[in-house]
């Protein structure tokens, strides 16, 4: 709308001779009970005009519509000009903008940004809090590539420590030689069920000592499962040949479940970092940290930085006995990851019980004098919880991911028989569908709440075909195709339509939001912001498909123009659910 901005400077120099500039004029979308597409707030020109704002507003209304042939008309509410844009600048926005090629395709903007999303552990099946984390990471790397960034999807895995032992041991002491054939579990289930079998086993041997007189903390140190653990741990760390094969063939088994999983949610990665190979890192910036003063060493030899000054508190870095702790690792892996793409940006897609952690990250790189930690930003989530008793868990405490995805396709199955969408499909076909409507479901109504909110999941409600939900799109844009599939002409030149109905203009205005939407979901990491405004369009769509008649409009060209309208619309939706990860299909 630089136009309108532009005639406005021009307006405010003729009618009050005083000159602004570009950045003084407050463009808004007009509020949808006024008339009018674009707002002008008028009250900064009070001081120029020496009238009120309503008279202010008048004067370069009637300015604008004398002079500016895009301009209709104008209405003034209190301080706000409320602009409506010609017929004739909507559909120029709709045969030169939304119906070529390149619409909503930014250009590169020389920019890189790496997002870090899913970091799972190699002990246990990804559950419900990672299907979260993955899709909104995934959203986020998509959004920011259709902004014109280069984007690096980055998986930082979780494969070493104490809790991976825990399964190998269990495995060990108990498995019998098990394997992913010889059960027929996926691998990260049979890899998860030694380590819930461990837990289980501990248990028994804290109570066993407990009875005896012990306390629950020195039962809890004293239980030979633990101990066993801790030995297997420094066992890895000290290049233990048997121990290592374990590890690998076990982290094995999981990745290929993992895969299979992150298949089903349709996210994929272009680097894995491993913990195995980065947990050493941060060992020279703590001495570099060191030299500079940044960091202190205590008496007995524990080094510390000291950010109470900043509001946050002591925080170790490195233990007395010259060990890593976590925050450690996490510097050494930053460097390496800035090191290895030099991005202008990176983000840490992780739940909000670690905003603290990354604070302190942040924090002390940017005192390490690290110049593109100002790039470094925490994406923090809520979490997500489920109506009790609608889903199956494996654990009997966390939702399973494979779980929740099976779910999610019998309930679309269900539903989608029930409405009879299905006549005439080949079972290939029908399974396909369930998973396209199922996924979409949960992806929708996962992406559409802000981030940073906590959510409750009712996969019911996500299928509802007629609700805020992503069927309700889906089935938007089949029905989109369907009528396209049966239009029989030619739709593709440019059409001689001088007016529009407003159903039909706020079509074409909707669709003209598109790339605004994707800059702003990008500014903000947000996919809700795409959900939501795809939402909106789809209802903007349905309303305009009740109201006018498409292929037995009164005429053909306005039969083509609104077969026009209609491919644009089906078009924005696909990219715009694609953003979210989400597939649409072409009939249902």
């Amino acid at each position: 709308m630089n136009f309108i901005i532009e005639a406005a400077v021009k307006a405010v120099k003729t009618l009050y001779n005083t000159d602004i500039a570009a950045a003084d004029v407050n463009l808004q979308e007009t509020r949808k009970e006024f008339e009018g597409q674009v707002t002008i707030v008028t009250f900064p020109f009070t001081r120029f005009s020496k009238k009120s704002p309503e008279q202010t507003g008048t004067d370069i209304g009637e300015f604008l519509q004398n002079e500016v042939p895009k301009v209709s008309g104008f209405n003034v509410i209190k301080g706000f000009l409320n602009i409506s844009l010609a017929d004739s600048y909507w559909l120029d926005q709709l045969n030169n903008t939304i119906l070529t090629p390149d619409f909503s395709i930014a250009k590169p903007n020389g920019k890189k940004v790496m997002v870090e999303y899913s970091s799972p552990n190699t002990n246990k099946p990804l559950h419900l809090g990672h299907v979260r984390n993955n899709l909104l990471g995934y959203s986020v790397s998509e959004i920011l590539a259709a902004d014109g960034y280069e984007v690096v999807k980055a998986n930082l895995v979780n494969d070493r420590g104490i809790h991976i032992c825990k399964s190998m041991l269990a495995w060990k002491k108990f498995g019998h030689g098990e394997t992913p054939q010889s059960s027929g579990l996926k691998g990260d289930h049979l890899v998860g069920k030694y380590y819930v079998i461990f837990d289980k086993e501990y248990k028994k041997e804290i109570e066993s000592l407990t009875e005896i007189g012990q306390t629950e903390d020195e039962a809890k140190k004293n239980a030979p499962l633990i101990k066993q653990a801790q030995e297997m741990l420094q066992q890895w760390e000290a290049g233990d040949t048997a121990v290592i094969d374990l590890w690998k063939t076990m982290n094995g088994w999981v990745y290929e479940g993992f895969t299979k999983t992150y298949d089903r949610l349709g996210v994929s990665f272009d680097k894995y970092y491993y913990e195995s190979n980065t947990y050493l890192l941060g060992k020279d910036i703590v001495e570099e940290g060191l030299a500079r003063q940044v960091f202190f060493k205590k008496e007995d030899g524990s080094v510390w930085i000291d950010l109470t000054a900043d509001g946050l508190d002591e925080k170790l870095v490195r233990r007395a006995d010259g060990t890593s702790v976590y925050i450690t690792q996490d510097l050494g892996t930053a460097q390496l990851k800035y090191d290895d793409y030099q991005m202008n940006e990176s983000i840490y897609v992780v739940g909000n019980e670690q905003d603290y952690h990354f604070k302190v990250l942040f924090l002390i790189l940017q005192k390490l004098g690290k110049t593109w930690a100002k790039g470094l930003f925490h994406l923090s989530y809520g979490m997500v919880d489920l109506p009790s008793g609608k889903m199956k868990s494996r654990e009997g405490t966390v939702v399973d991911a494979d779980d929740l995805i099976s779910e999610m396709e019998q309930t679309a199955k269900t539903q989608t028989e029930a409405l009879g969408k299905v006549d005439g499909y080949t079972e290939e076909d029908k399974n396909r569908l369930y998973h396209m409507i199922g996924m979409g479901a949960l992806k929708y109504f996962l992406l559409k709440v802000e981030p940073k909110k906590r959510l409750l999941f009712d996969p019911n409600e996500s299928i509802d075909f007629q609700g805020h939900t992503g069927p309700f799109i889906q089935y938007t844009h089949a029905r989109i195709k369907s009528v396209l599939s049966r239009a029989g002409v030619d739709y593709s030149e440019t059409l001689p339509i001088e007016t529009l109905d407003a159903v039909e203009r706020d079509l074409i205005i909707a669709l003209t939001q598109f790339p605004e939407m994707i800059s702003v979901a990008a500014k903000n990491y947000s996919p809700a912001i795409i959900a939501n405004y795809v939402y909106e369009l789809a209802k903007t769509y349905n309303k305009f498909y009740h109201e006018k008649s498409i292929l037995q409009a009164e005429d053909e060209t306005l039969k083509k123009f609104r077969l026009q309208l209609s491919a644009a619309s089906a078009g924005v939706i696909s990219k715009g659910m694609r953003l979210l990860g989400i597939e649409v299909p072409e009939r249902m």
